[in-house]
């Protein structure tokens, strides 16, 4: 089984890449109130592990994967790492029109499941080439806010098309891009539904019933990485910061133990 996508969370302001290297590490983790709990830093090992790695945040709506993504990334910067930010779909130009289209309630027409698992990985197959390739050729350690895992689990196991179709459309779009590990955050249904947004896309209007198909393709990804090298899964159940001790307890099995 290969890597997915997805479903979308339309944040506010656009989530452009962005490309950052901390020189003081010290000093800037001064700015932030956040630097004063030790939870919320990485160890001098982990970041190390890190650099040069692709990492994936992904999981179902509501899973509070995009706080934790937020916070990971200030830890990530304060550590000294320098860090690629991309999203999906989006991340480039085209990206985001793609974005625009996915996201949109339309009035006059339904867009079909395949339209919509290809237009996800035309922003992806543009997101290769132009960011996160170079991206990793740098150096850099490329934190994704989803990727592939997302649309096995929402026009995969959720909406229908075999995982098979995904996964030939998913080496076409990638191009040999593929990340070192996917965290899966996962949490129950009524956790997940407490923390939606009142103002739905498209695709987290679509309902409980098509939720708890993409939680269970969430979790059959990690189901079929029994080692957890490719698929991490995280507790997202409890408090922000036992999240992030929890992400930090996945990365550190992964990567340096």
């Amino acid at each position: 089984m290969a890597t997915t996508h997805h479903k979308c969370s339309r944040d506010a302001t656009l989530f452009s890449v962005s490309v950052k290297t901390m020189t003081n590490p010290i000093q800037e983790s001064q700015a932030g109130s956040e630097s004063d709990n030790p939870s919320c830093e990485l160890s001098q090992s982990l970041a190390s592990a890190l650099a040069g790695k692709f990492l994936v945040f992904d999981g179902p709506d509501g899973s509070g994967k995009s706080t934790q993504l937020s916070q990971f990334l200030a830890a990530t910067k304060r550590a000294g790492i320098r860090v690629t930010e991309v999203r999906e779909p989006g991340g480039t130009e085209i990206g985001e029109k793609i974005r625009d289209a996915l996201l949109e309630h339309l009035d006059r027409e339904e867009m079909s499941l395949r339209c919509e698992m290809l237009l996800y990985m035309a922003s992806r197959a543009q997101l290769c080439e132009q960011v996160v390739g170079p991206a990793l050729k740098r150096g850099d350690l490329v934190v994704a806010d989803r990727f592939v895992a997302s649309t096995y689990a929402y026009q995969g196991a959720a909406g229908g098309i075999p995982y098979e179709e995904i996964e030939s459309a998913a080496k076409i779009a990638m191009v040999g891009v593929e990340p070192d590990a996917t965290l899966i955050f996962d949490v129950d249904q009524e956790t997940a539904a407490s923390r939606l947004n009142p103002l739905l896309d498209r695709m987290e209007a679509k309902g409980a019933e098509f939720h708890a198909r993409v939680r269970n393709g969430y979790r059959s990804l990690v189901e079929s990485d029994p080692n957890a090298q490719r698929y991490l899964k995280v507790d997202a159940k409890g408090t922000p910061d036992e999240v992030f001790e929890n992400i930090k307890r996945v990365l550190t099995r992964r990567f340096v133990d």
